[in-house]
């Protein structure tokens, strides 16, 4: 059986730290990769599934900082 489930966020590269934050209702994650070359969407895949032991993938927003992410099992 494949589950799946998708959720969106915002991302902001080039921060001083990698931070996933809630503000307003809404998550944010704060990401130290530039946002060139596809490091900062390598990132955010890296990020989930080091911090949280889940596989996504960026479903859309691959060229902007709102994205939409699939959770894959």
């Amino acid at each position: 059986m494949k589950f799946e489930k998708q959720f969106s966020l915002r991302v902001i590269p080039n921060a001083s730290r990698t931070s996933l934050k809630e503000e307003n209702g809404k998550l944010k994650l704060h990401l130290q990769a530039v946002p060139e070359k596809g490091k900062a969407n390598a990132a955010v895949i890296k990020f989930f599934k080091k911090e949280f032991g889940i596989k996504v993938e960026i479903k859309s927003g691959s060229r902007s900082r709102d994205k939409v992410l699939r959770i894959i099992n």
